[in-house]
């Protein structure tokens, strides 16, 4: 069975996010979101909460839903998978993730970085600017799953 670990803040989780994993289904027999999250951060949502809107918007038997506050390669050899799915939205993350997936390398090698791009009509998707619009009064419903726009309002 090939198991991936599918980590991110998902702060909130968007339908960019939900199209990366939709992908990675594709390629991968289970998928573990996994919520990683850092007392450093100025988070919108607690970890729980996270978890909760990606349950309530991922109904398939393949994804596993978590959250973790250690090193995500230490995460993915206690529970099986080598690999890891990172989305791309533009040039702009590349340097951020290649730096990532460099130091999960050297943490351990036997565990891969599987890059997907997103599509271009949500390359613009972030959390931040979710975030962003929704307070500027901007309809996101099209942008997020129902589970985060009823935590939204």
């Amino acid at each position: 069975m090939k198991v991936a670990i599918y980590p991110g803040s998902f702060d909130p989780i968007t339908n960019g996010h939900l199209e990366i994993l939709k992908r990675a289904l594709n390629i991968f027999d289970k998928v573990i979101m996994l919520v990683a999250y850092n007392d450093q951060k100025k988070a919108r949502f607690t970890p729980e909460e996270r978890v909760a809107m990606i349950k309530e918007a991922v109904n398939d038997p393949r994804v596993e839903v978590d959250s973790s506050t250690g090193l995500t390669v230490e995460y993915a050899k206690k529970h099986g998978a080598n690999h890891l799915i990172r989305g791309l939205r533009a040039v702009t993350d590349f340097e951020y993730e290649f730096s990532l997936a460099s130091a999960n390398d050297f943490i351990d090698s036997s565990i891969d970085t599987v890059f997907l791009m997103s599509k271009a009509e949500k390359s613009f998707i972030n959390s931040s600017m979710i975030m962003e619009l929704y307070q500027s009064g901007v309809d996101v419903s099209s942008l997020v799953p129902a589970s985060v726009l009823k935590r939204l309002k």
